[in-house]
Order: structure tokens, then sequence, then C-alpha cells
């Protein structure tokens, strides 16, 4: 198999979580939902993961995640830095918020080379979505790619959440349009769009696979970006709005790779729970040993 690099983004906080989300425990013998990840990217095939963080919990990370499985996969460690920014920006002085997922994988620039997939490092996606992305690239396909989730597969239970709707002609990404306020109420699925929905629909729950061509676009991007934004203290470069403006700009198509897996995660802090209890399940089926490294 060629070579074939995970990309978890790992440097947020989570504002409605209340913590560092990334390092909670929610396996039974203290796993967290990364070592989730990187176990299902070794069994399908990936031979690298690289992790964006902040550098002022580095050896947090590094003694709670990565040191435990550093002889079973390829680690390397980036960061993600407010004063990372091209030549001629400063980042003002009061800004606080990371500049979003676009700028985070571009912190990853000089560690890739080869084709990646990118995740968030608090999502729980199960193996089949690695599975379709690593036979993806394994069959020799140069371009980029997506694992589309069925939309009810991705609520919680305890509030509303955000998803990238994704439209789909065919096996190409047409559009991603972010959704806010989705949740179930009644047997239906509402959201802050007068759209009516029957929770089959494909969503982007930012896991893609790209090629490294993606940093070039990234770098003349976010130029633009910061030149439009960077006052705007809360804006945010992030991948989605990137892959829209790639597609409309007819520079790259997407290949959307619908997923048997079911999302889960912990939007809140009530999730964990439940996640726990999903994850048992998972162990009690055989998927998954009772310790994974």
């Amino acid at each position: 198999m060629n070579d074939i690099t995970l990309l978890v983004m790992a440097a947020g906080m989570g504002s409605r979580y209340g913590g560092l989300k990334q390092l909670d425990e929610v396996g039974p013998n203290g796993e967290t939902i990364i070592d989730y990840s990187v176990y299902d990217a070794i069994k399908a095939g990936f031979n690298k993961a690289v992790f964006i963080i902040r550098e002022d919990f580095k050896d947090q990370f590094k003694e709670k995640i990565t040191n435990k499985y550093a002889d079973k996969i390829d680690i390397e460690t980036v960061y993600q830095e407010l004063h990372d920014l091209p030549d001629n920006f400063s980042c003002p002085g009061d800004r606080q918020k990371p500049w979003g997922t676009g700028h985070a994988i571009l912190a990853a620039r000089t560690a890739i080379s080869e084709p990646f997939a990118a995740i968030n490092g608090d999502d729980f996606y199960g193996r089949h979505s690695f599975d379709i992305i690593a036979d993806y690239y394994s069959r020799g396909q140069s371009g980029f790619t997506m694992s589309a989730f069925q939309l009810d597969k991705t609520l919680s239970e305890f509030g509303s959440v955000s998803r990238g709707l994704c439209q789909v002609n065919r096996d190409k990404l047409i559009t991603v349009t972010e959704t806010h306020d989705l949740k179930k109420v009644n047997n239906n699925i509402i959201c802050d769009r007068d759209i009516d929905l029957n929770g089959e629909e494909p969503v982007s729950m930012n896991m893609w696979g790209f090629t490294p061509v993606l940093f070039d676009y990234l770098q003349t991007m976010f130029i633009d970006f910061l030149n439009d934004n960077i006052t705007n203290l809360k804006s945010e470069f992030l991948i989605p709005t990137v892959v829209n403006n790639l597609i409309q700009q007819k520079k790259e198509e997407i290949c959307v790779l619908r997923t048997s897996s079911k999302w889960f995660g912990v939007t809140y802090i009530d999730d964990k729970p439940l996640v726990k209890k999903q994850i048992s399940k998972l162990i009690d089926s055989g998927l998954y040993p009772d310790k994974l490294f």
C-alpha cells in the first residue's frame, strides 16, 4: 500500500464542553477518542500520524496520547500558533481565537508529503470511515475526497449541533453548507434553515482526504482571508470554505465516499457517558480490544 498519513487536529479548546476534550478518557483503560482514531487508522493501513496541537500542552499531550503508540506508527507533532502568519501580517494583540481548521492544516505543511486524511481530534469516526479513504488512495487516486456521514447518525441527544450539509451529484461534492441548530424533535429533524430533512442527508464531519497540493492552495487562500478578515477577532479560515471555493473555481473535484459508520463525540459534557457506553458496545462486539495499546 502507498504511504498515507493521518492528520489529527487537536489544537482547539472545547468552549461548549468546557475543557480539553481531546484528553478526556472514554475507554475502559483510559483511552481517548484520538486513541480509537489512531487504532482505526493503523488497521486501515495508515503508516504515519501527525498531530496539530498547541505548544503549551505538548508535554501533557505526549504523556497522555502519543507515547503509548509511538512504536506502532510513525509520529510527528506540529503546532498551531496565532503568530504563524505569512510575511507582512501581524496577529492583532487581542486575538485569542485560533485561526480555524484551514490554518491548522497549514501548520502541517512541512510534515506531510503524501496523501493524508484530516480529522478532528474529538470526533469518533468509526473504522469504515478510515477504510474508505485508505482504499481510495491505495488505488492510486490523486484527488481530494471526503467521508460523508448520514445526518441522523451524527446528532447529539443533549443539544443542537452544527453540521456541514452536503449537496452531491453522483459521487462529486457540489457544496457544503454549514447548518446550525440541528436537533431531533418528535422524530423530526429541525435546523436554522427552512428545509425539510429526513435524516438520510450526507453531512461532512470534517473528515477529508487530501494530497499535498492542498498546502499550496491554503497558503494563497489564507493570504486572501487575512486581507479581508485580520481585524475580525472571531473570524476563522475554515477548511469547508476552502473546499467550496476550490469546487466553485473548478480547481478540484471532491469525491464523496459514503461511510456506514455512526459518528459520536463530546460536543457537550453530557455526551461523555453516552460515548463511553457506545465504545463499550463496540468492544463487546469484538471490533476493539479491551485495551487498545
